[in-house]
């Protein structure tokens, strides 16, 4: 089957996860397969350092953004690119820092959740699957949404390849303005 039949039937983004390491915390998928034992595998050998990194297998492509101690994860069709699984990403990770950036940061560990009752609880971000319920409809939202928008996901993803490009311009002019300033 060519990629262009494969992906009208195959839509572009298949599965999802949140993890903090390697503990799985939230996932989402509408299909069956191997992918999320694949996407697993791939997490502990995650390249240390990198932010972004993609591996590919059986005309998949498993997309990981790392940020801080989370790895967000989506599968997507080979013949989706790069792009729009990590326009993707970003929306799950915003969402998520905006979700829960308080309680990563200690300073709340649940809005329902008081002092008291707080060592019954746990970290929730050390228990797998401990955001299944609560993250894993999210993931869906955010999937069916990138899957029926493509053209404002490709129009984003060409935004920020431009961001990033005139933010390496400005820093290398501030680079060459620094270097070049004397100094007192």
């Amino acid at each position: 089957m060519d990629n262009f039949s494969r992906n009208m039937s195959q839509p572009p983004l298949i599965y999802s996860f949140v993890a903090k390491g390697s503990v799985l915390l939230a996932e989402y998928t509408p299909f069956s397969g191997n992918f999320s034992t694949i996407a697993v595998q791939c997490l502990q050998s995650l390249p240390q350092n990198n932010k972004k990194f993609t591996f590919s297998s059986d005309c998949r492509t498993f997309n990981f953004l790392v940020d801080k101690e989370f790895v967000f994860l989506v599968v997507a069709d080979e013949a989706s690119g790069r792009s729009v699984p990590f326009v993707f990403l970003e929306r799950v990770k915003d969402d998520f820092m905006h979700r829960y950036g308080q309680s990563i940061s200690g300073n709340n560990s649940h809005p329902l959740i008081d002092e008291e009752d707080a060592d019954m609880f746990g970290d929730r971000f050390s228990t797998a699957y401990s955001l299944d319920r609560e993250f894993g409809p999210r993931l869906k939202e955010h999937m069916e949404y990138c899957i029926n928008h493509p053209e404002e996901m490709s129009k984003l993803s060409k935004l920020k390849a431009h961001i990033t490009e005139v933010k390496g311009i400005m820093m290398d002019n501030i680079e060459k303005i620094c270097c070049c300033w004397p100094r007192y």
